[in-house]
This record gives structure tokens, sequence and C-alpha cells, in this order.
């Protein structure tokens, strides 16, 4: 079959893609070798943020606030787990009626590179002026003894758990394993996390990742931190032990389960990319700001190329990698990239965090506010939380922000406008803001300064 575009991968950075190329009048072909969606629709960012809503809902019910008294419930994990998978597949659904609408051709099952520009999938070979590589990336675990075992759950499997675990070790502090372990903290387990960095979500700004940390651990949840785990076990009564070293003693630590939650890796393997002549390795496909890889006419999009990890960011990269094969100029601002971690209470960030300006040897300014003298926050019952933005010294344009509280996320977005559009201090200063609103605070750390 000859086709305009064959894109690999069905995730976001596909998808998306392919509903973009056949807008622009190409007859595409879209490898979909699971489930339409990717990772991100069925096993990532929605599935978990159903249950981020589950555990928000229930918190608020624990938190004895809002006039409420002699509340009695129970948690029906059976429901928490249906409603997901009703959302899953709705939206599931939606992504294949799209398609269908656009007249994409979605091939079924793993591709594998015949040549430059022809490749197979079950047996029939696929030929294409240009194809896109957007095959995502799938769970890693840490190389130690017992990683590997039956027992031990990575991202996906605990999604498929029927039960809400007594006690839950999760080994990784970053955005998976922290989301996790605010969810399971909200149903009743009890959760340990243990991160090998002297931060947890150690891609956030330190002030963030610290008060984060004090928070979580108000609400139950213990943090272990600057700790390497050095083997996985289970006991003769079926208990999983855990053993790690911190600060030169080792300890062990005995659970009901564990989630391995150390990161992800590019899912380069079995697409044969030697017969198309595509440089890669096991940390991913590299290409240059076009997503072009090696092969003039081969691109490769989000996790696969490993340069940011997100469903967003492979959904633009794609969008670049098509407009370079248009030979459209487009202004997307990949060093702007909001990322938010979904806990209770919820981070965001976008742009420069101070260590990174510190190192590059950026002078700044910072102001900060916080959620506690924030008006809408102190009504919503939500006072834990700091916004903290970051000016470039002399220019005064803002070049970082860093949130953490209540829809967070939302604000930083805000912020990401704000960089995108250049806007000094003095200019957001001058941008009048709801009140009451918790976009306040932004408002309140440009004037702090």
């Amino acid at each position: 079959m000859k086709t305009d575009i064959i894109i690999i991968g069905a995730g976001p950075g596909g998808y998306e893609t392919a509903l973009l190329a056949a807008a622009r009048g190409k007859k595409v072909a879209l490898v979909n070798g699971g489930r339409l969606g990717g990772t991100c629709l069925n096993e990532g960012c929605i599935p978990t943020k159903c249950m981020v809503k589950d555990a928000a809902v229930i918190s608020e019910c624990n938190s004895g606030e809002f006039g409420l008294s002699d509340l009695n419930f129970r948690i029906d994990f059976n429901k928490v787990v249906t409603r997901r998978e009703q959302v899953v597949s709705q939206l599931r659904e939606g992504v294949a009626g799209l398609l269908k609408k656009a007249g994409v051709t979605v091939v079924e099952g793993k591709a594998s590179f015949k040549g430059p520009s022809v490749v197979e999938v079950a047996g029939e070979e696929y030929e294409a002026d240009d194809i896109i590589i957007a095959t995502g990336s799938s769970s890693k675990a840490l190389p130690i003894p017992g990683a590997d075992a039956e027992f031990v759950m990575d991202s996906t499997d605990i999604l498929n758990l029927e039960y809400v675990p007594a006690h839950l070790v999760i080994v990784g502090g970053g955005v998976i394993g922290l989301e996790f372990a605010s969810v399971f903290n909200a149903f009743g387990s009890e959760v340990t996390v243990i991160e090998f960095m002297k931060n947890i979500a150690p891609t956030f700004d330190s002030d963030i990742s610290k008060r984060l940390k004090q928070s979580l651990s108000k609400r139950g949840i213990k943090i272990i931190t600057g700790a390497a785990v050095k083997k996985i076990e289970q006991n003769e009564d079926y208990k999983i032990v855990t053993t790690y070293n911190l600060k030169g003693k080792e300890e062990t630590i005995v659970s009901s389960d564990i989630l391995m939650a150390v990161g992800r890796k590019p899912n380069v393997d079995g697409l044969n990319l030697e017969a198309a002549g595509v440089n890669y390795s096991p940390k991913g496909i590299p290409v240059d700001d076009d997503m072009r890889t090696n092969v003039e006419h081969i691109y490769a999009v989000g996790d696969v190329n490993a340069r940011m990890m997100l469903a967003h960011v492979a959904t633009y990269q794609g969008i670049r990698a098509l407009d370079a094969i248009d030979g459209i100029k487009d202004d997307i601002r990949f060093d702007v990239v909001p990322a938010a971690l979904f806990t209770n209470p919820e981070c965001a960030m976008v742009g420069k965090t101070e260590e990174q300006c510190k190192a590059e040897g950026i002078a700044v300014k910072v102001g900060k506010s916080f959620y506690r003298a924030n008006g809408k926050a102190l009504a919503g019952g939500e006072p834990d939380g700091i916004c903290k933005l970051i000016f470039e010294a002399d220019s005064e344009i803002l070049i970082g922000a860093h949130i953490m509280g209540a829809e967070s996320a939302l604000l930083v977005q805000q912020c990401c406008d704000f960089i995108t559009a250049g806007r000094t201090r003095t200019q957001i200063s001058q941008t009048i803001f709801g009140h009451p609103t918790l976009s306040e605070i932004i408002l309140a750390a440009t004037h702090s300064i």
C-alpha cells in the first residue's frame, strides 16, 4: 500500500498528528500497536487522573471541614475501577471516531522497517514518502535482584489492582510514584516512598519539592530520600521485603505490595531501525529541532526521542514534524512547557528553576506568595501552597513559575502564557486579575519583589 505518510504509534504524538495530516489533505496510515490513545489514555494520564479525583473527594469527606459531621461512608474500590474504565473507554471510542471521520487508515499490529520508506505490519507492506515514529515509552526497572519478580508492579500493573493495598512501598519519588502515593494514601493504604535523590520530584524547583514532602508527610505518607534500593524479595509469609542503603546503613521495610516507578524508557525495540538506517540507542532516537532523524524523511516524536516525556510535548512535536514535512515555519516554544504533578496538593511548573538559573549564571529576582494569604484558597479550605516566580534580573522578564497548591496546573498555564509573550514584572502587575480567585497568588508573588 502506498500512502503519503506513515505514522507508527497511536498515542497523542501519533493520532493527533494523523488527524492534522489528514486535515491537510494527506493520505495517512496510522499503525496502532496497542490500544488507540497509547499509554497516556489507557495506562497513564487519564486513568490516574480519574483516581486522583476519587482520592480528592475522599480526602474532602475526611477533612472535617465544610459543615459535615458524623459522616460515615465506605470506599467501594470496584466503583473506582469501573468509573475509570468507563472514562477511558469513552475517550478511546472518541479517538477511533475522529480517525474514521478524518479518513485515516488505522493499521493494527507492530511495525517493522523493511527499508527507508517501507514498513511491514502483520505481513503487509506499507510505503510512504515520509514516516513519523511515535512509539512512546514503557516502564523502567532498577537493575537489582528481584526487580523483575512477578509481585513487583509497574504503573500498568497497579491500575489492574482489584483491591486497596494494606501497605504500599513505592520505589521512586518522581511524578508517577508520587501521584500513586497520594491516591492510595487517600484510599487508606499505608504508603512509603523510597527516593534515590535528596529531594522527591527532583525535576521541580527545590522549594516546591521540599514543601511537597512536608505536605505529603503530614498526610501520613512516609518518604525516605537519599536511599538506594538494593534488592526486593518475598519472605516466608509472602510479604515483600525491600532492602535499601541509607547514609551507609542497610535498612529493610516489609510491605504487602510494591510499585516500581523509576522512570520510563523509549520503545525502540522491534522496529528494525537498522533497515531504515536510523540511528538510535536505548536512550531513544536522536532528532534535530524539526524532529528529523539522521534519515531525511523519517521523524521521531514524543517519548521515543526522549527529549521531554510529556503527552502534550508529543502532540506539539508531531505538529513540528508535520510542519517540517510541509515546509511550514511555526512558533512553537519547546523551551516553555508546563508540567504538572497531580498529588494532593497539586504542583506545577514552567520555565527555569532557580537551581537552573544559578547553574547557567543567570541573575534573577524571585517573588513568592502563599496560599494562606489568598481569600479564595482559605474559603475553599485549601491554604497549603506557595507560588514562586523567577524574573531575569535586568529585564525583569518572567522566565520561570513554580506553584504548589490547589489548581496549580491551571495557574501555571497562565504563567506559561506570560513567559511565551515575554511579559515583564511590571506588565504582569498591571494586568487585572479577578477577585477573589486563586490566580491572585501570581499577582501577589509579582508584588512581593
